[in-house]
């Protein structure tokens, strides 16, 4: 069964643009949608870039840029939490093994 979907409104910086998704992502669609609206609105008021596209692009670089960090953070983290791990294991081990 082929069922048409129906497009999602999403709306940048008062501009409404129609977009297909899955229906079990639409929720994110939106998410995404407004946390895009709210970085072009930020970079709008600054008053330093304009034009939609523009302001689109450095949006765009922006949010790639946060995500950037917290992949190198989350990366950072795990090592840190992979090396705890492996200092318990050897306590538990060795106080095994003093029995």
């Amino acid at each position: 069964m082929n069922e048409t979907k129906s497009p999602i409104k999403v709306h940048l910086l008062g501009k409404e643009y129609p977009i297909v998704c899955p229906q079990n992502e639409e929720h994110e669609l939106l998410v995404a949608s407004r946390h895009l609206d709210d970085k072009m609105r930020e970079i709008r008021d600054t008053g330093r870039v304009f034009g939609a596209e523009r302001i689109a692009v450095m949006a765009a670089l922006n949010i790639a840029h946060e995500y950037i960090q917290l992949q190198q953070q989350n990366r950072l983290l795990s090592a840190g939490l992979s090396e705890r791990l492996s200092a318990m294991h050897e306590k538990i081990d060795a106080a095994l093994g003093s029995e």
